[in-house]
């Protein structure tokens, strides 16, 4: 889907370098010093328009959340959340994910969200899934042992891919769900999508993956 351009971006990003940290490669190591506390930090990979993150930081006030996302016209509409709901817990990321390791010392994340992500159909795009081999051993050096990942995405062959891309590289699944909303899981935090999505009556997928790393 091609995104609005909004040529205000920019100067809101440089406006506001306490919500897009405007050169996180520097914090590598140090994100809990950014946030003034020892708090564990939660990624999530692929915010889009921050509905799910600030939810979240909201949930969990004892959690500190960092959102990436690519995009510049998407990410300034998740920047006017955290701005709107005043949140301390939550900053994000203008960055690729490939950029993962440059940006986080290892053990340094303790939970990973990939929330409808891509799906890149085609063959030839495999290495760009974000639950593709090479990822996910960029996530196992972010997170320590006995950490989670988790995967909510509308696409069932992602999600078929996703489960058999986790089980050879040997991580765990502790939970599968074929249709997330049927379970009521009052904990759960929706993403746009998701509410898109589910309003028309189209299944949820969802699955925590527990890292293993003595595998």
């Amino acid at each position: 889907m091609r995104q609005r351009n909004k040529p205000w971006a920019d100067d809101f990003l440089q406006e506001h370098r306490e919500l897009v940290i405007a050169n996180p490669k520097e914090n590598k190591g140090k994100w809990q010093e950014l946030f003034g506390n020892d708090n564990p930090i939660h990624l999530e990979i692929g915010t889009g328009k921050g509905q799910f993150i600030v939810g979240m930081a909201e949930q969990y006030p004892s959690i500190n959340f960092i959102g990436i996302e690519m995009a510049k016209s998407i990410i300034v509409d998740a920047a006017i959340k955290i701005k709107e709901s005043e949140l301390k817990n939550l900053v994000l990321i203008n960055v690729n994910a490939n950029e993962l390791e440059e940006l986080f010392a290892e053990n340094e994340i303790s939970t990973i969200y990939l929330n409808f992500s891509d799906p890149w159909p085609k063959s030839r795009h495999e290495k760009r899934r974000l639950s593709y081999h090479t990822f996910l051993t960029k996530y196992e050096k972010l997170l320590p042992e006995n950490s989670n990942l988790v995967m909510k995405t509308d696409n069932r062959l992602l999600f078929e891919y996703s489960l058999v891309s986790f089980s050879k590289h040997g991580l765990q699944l502790e939970e599968v769900s074929l249709d997330l909303h049927q379970l009521d899981d009052p904990t759960n935090v929706k993403t746009e999508y998701e509410e898109k999505f589910s309003s028309k009556g189209q299944p949820i997928y969802r699955c925590h993956v527990k890292i293993n790393l003595t595998h």
